[in-house]
């Protein structure tokens, strides 16, 4: 049986994407083990999969802050399974900080509770989208270069 990372490293630049997708929403996955292995195994041009994992995770982020705008701290932590009072820590955090703090949203575990917030807060889409953009950029241009630089 294929891993689920075989599957996604099977699709080149698509699979990075959809991976980054999944990794940038409510969904526990590692696009980070994904951009490793495609860089480390194949030819693939490092800037393009730097491209399509950051597009990718960037939509998932949003997917995130929509999911915020149409719901409440109750239905979230309902559907999503996020427990209330880290929703709830998160969302007061935000909400002293503005748009900027969506360039955090790439960190594990925070980054979902981040994006939501700043959906359930109605924080500006467009500065969403460009911390969102700028941060996860940063982190994925990091793990692209570790990893070309240990192969």
């Amino acid at each position: 049986m294929e891993s689920l990372n075989d599957f996604f490293i099977q699709y080149g630049y698509l699979g990075m994407a959809l991976a980054s997708f999944l990794a940038g929403t409510f969904v526990p996955f590692s696009s980070e083990a994904v951009m490793g292995a495609l860089l480390a195994t194949t030819s693939m041009n490092p800037s393009l999969t730097v491209i399509s994992g950051t597009i990718g995770n960037v939509l998932g982020s949003m997917f995130n802050y929509y999911i915020g705008r149409i719901g409440n701290v109750q239905q979230i932590s309902h559907w999503m399974h996020i427990k209330e009072k880290r929703l709830l820590l998160t969302q007061r955090y935000v909400e002293r900080r503005g748009s900027w703090i969506a360039f955090f949203s790439f960190l594990p575990f925070f980054g979902t509770a981040i994006s939501i917030s700043l959906g359930i807060l109605r924080a500006n889409v467009f500065g969403v989208f460009f911390y969102s953009l700028v941060g996860k950029l940063i982190r994925y241009i990091m793990v692209a270069y570790s990893v070309v630089a240990l192969t």
